[in-house]
């Protein structure tokens, strides 16, 4: 396990070509010890202690040209901030729906920060292990709590 111990439980993840392909909650991946190993378990436990902002570790989403687009306007989001579903969708020319099914296929949940995407009247969904429990820790990690209420 990479992170066994986060606030929203058990990390793990896959790599190839020396970058995070995939985090998986609640179990091992393919990334189990070395540099990349080691930096990323470095970044997400000062990253939940409050103590980094912005993941240096290398990330390899698969993905189409929307999807890679998508992926950089999520890393593109500050730490503590957020967009709505339609914000994006109003950037990258492309539905709402669009922006929450991609949402829902982020396979680096976390370093990617999907869950920085609000509806425009609530939460809106969150793929990862705890759902909305885990969404709601992780914004409220960043400071993004208030704009809960």
């Amino acid at each position: 396990m990479i992170c066994p111990n986060s606030p929203v439980g058990a990390l793990g993840a896959d790599a190839a070509d020396g970058a995070v392909t995939a985090l998986h909650w609640g179990r091992d991946g393919t990334l189990t010890d070395g540099p990349l190993y080691q930096k990323m378990a470095d970044e997400l436990a000062a990253y939940f202690a409050g103590d980094l902002q912005q993941f240096e570790t290398p990330v390899a989403p698969r993905g189409n040209a929307f999807q890679q687009r998508f992926y950089a306007a999520l890393c593109a989001i500050p730490y503590g901030e957020t967009r709505t579903y339609g914000d994006l969708a109003k950037e990258l020319d492309v539905s709402a729906q669009a922006i929450g099914q991609a949402c829902g296929a982020n396979p680096i949940a976390i370093l990617i920060p999907c869950h920085r995407v609000l509806a425009a009247n609530g939460l809106g969904g969150y793929s990862g292990a705890g759902g909305i429990e885990a969404k709601v820790a992780l914004l409220k990690l960043e400071g993004a709590a208030g704009l809960l209420i």
